[in-house]
Formats: C-alpha cells, structure tokens, sequence
C-alpha cells in the first residue's frame, strides 16, 4: 500500500509504507531525487532514514544520476561503463523530475537487462538481483516517466538490502521555495524529527532554519573502504554484485547503528 498523494498504478508497492510508530530517537528523513540503481553513497542514506522524501518536483538535471548508472565490472579487468536511458525534457532545461519522459521504452527496457547481464552475470548474486529486475523492467511496458522508473530501481535496492521504511513523493507535499526552506517544510510534512543531510547538501543547507523547525539536521557520510570502496562511484548494485548481498548489508547496518551512536552520544 502507498501513501495517499503517492498512489499511482506506474509504481509497484515494494515496502510497507505505514511502519511501526518512530524510533525513540524521533522520525529521521532523507530526501533525495529519484536516481536510475543509485550509488551505494545514496542508498545507505535513505537504509538509514525512516522515511524517504523522493524529491521528484525539482528541475530534472540531465547530466546527473536521474537516467544513468555508472556499473562497474563483475570480472577482473573488466570495464566499466554507464548504463544511460535516453530521456526527453518536455520543457526543456526547465522540465521537473516527474515529467521527464523515457524516449525508446522497449529499447531502454533491453539495454537495461542488457548491460547489466554483461557486467555482472559471472556474479554469484546476479539471479538474486535479475529476478528483482523484473519488476522494475515491466514498468516499461506501462509508463514512459522516467521517475517512476528510476524510484522502482531504487527501490529495488532498498528491499534487496532489507529496508522497511516509508515512502513519499514531495509533488504530494507542500512545500515552500528555496532549497533549504523546502527540505525543511517536506521534514515538517512527513513528522520527521531529524534530517540526514548528505555531503552535496551540506555545501548549501542552511542550519538556522532548521533548529527554528526544532528539527535536528544530521550529517551523513559513509566511509571510503571494504564494501565501500566504490560507494560514490558506481551504482550500489555493483557492491552487491561483487560482496554479496548479506555483507553488504551488514556494513550498512553498522553504519547506521555507528550513526545512531553518535547522535545518542550528543544529546545530553
């Protein structure tokens, strides 16, 4: 079941979306664009929140992760390359995340398949990861919104590394302009007590706003070995491929058990 305001037959429900109440902690938030099988870096932000905020009524921006991949290689020696589904902006440069069309759909949904068979079919997860994917390469088939698409690979990931949390569109919400202003209204929206903000953000979030909120703003970073290694440059999918589904998500849970330590460790 969705959320009321996100519900649409183009998105497949893959989590419950009405979860226990909050931790004792409070309702922590991450807020982040829809991204084509997202880099691990971004995934283990949203595994750490209780609520995902998909920020899907911004300005789509092409030469980001919104419609692209960047897959490392199974074997050794491989090459990596980026899996890219061509996208076409309505209006432009001014065209939002949500109205970002899939431009060839049987073709994309081929390449998609395609590209990631060859680099990870030697994999020991590969079924573990193509019987998932065929969820998300179905919805080529119903809807040429790339959003839609690119949330389902995310989601994908999510569930596959054992997430439980909810998750809702900021077109459903009310928010004001302005970047800080609006992560702080869609924190307000959702309940959320604490904002995980990642190391793009923290270049432009404003602190004050959201201590006048009484929202506590976090920062979240992951570390840069073991599983890790490649976290902010290849696709998630290429950690698990390469460790293993179970180790990887152990290393995210110790991230954000070591996370939670350092907040509880703060307070007081």
């Amino acid at each position: 079941m969705l959320t009321s305001g996100s519900s649409t037959p183009d998105s497949p429900a893959v989590f419950s979306l009405d979860p226990p109440g909050p931790p004792a902690g409070g309702l922590v938030c991450a807020i982040h664009q829809p991204n084509l099988l997202p880099r691990l870096s971004t995934v283990a932000k949203i595994l750490a929140a209780d609520v995902w905020v998909v920020l899907d009524d911004v300005q789509f921006a092409r030469r980001d992760f919104q419609h692209r991949a960047r897959l490392g290689s199974f074997a050794d020696g491989g090459r990596a390359r980026w899996l890219t589904v061509p996208t076409h902006l309505p209006d432009g440069r001014a065209t939002l995340i949500r109205e970002a069309r899939v431009v060839d759909a049987a073709l994309s949904q081929r390449r998609v398949e395609g590209v990631l068979r060859e680099q990870y079919r030697a994999s020991p997860t590969w079924l573990q990861l193509a019987q998932r994917l065929q969820a998300v390469l179905a919805l080529f088939e119903r809807t040429d919104r790339m959003a839609v698409i690119a949330e389902a690979s995310t989601r994908l990931l999510l569930d596959l590394l054992g997430w439980q949390g909810r998750v809702v569109r900021s077109s459903a919400l009310a928010a004001g302009a302005g970047r800080t202003r609006r992560l702080v209204d869609l924190c307000r929206a959702v309940g959320a007590d604490s904002y995980l903000c990642g190391t793009g953000g923290a270049k432009y979030v404003e602190h004050q706003p959201f201590t006048d909120a009484g929202i506590d703003l976090r920062p979240f970073s992951v570390p840069t070995t073991g599983v890790w290694a490649d976290a902010r440059t290849f696709s998630a999918v290429h950690s698990v491929m390469v460790h293993g589904a179970e180790p990887v998500r152990r290393s995210v849970e110790a991230r954000r058990q070591a996370e939670g330590a350092v907040v509880e460790g703060s307070v007081g």
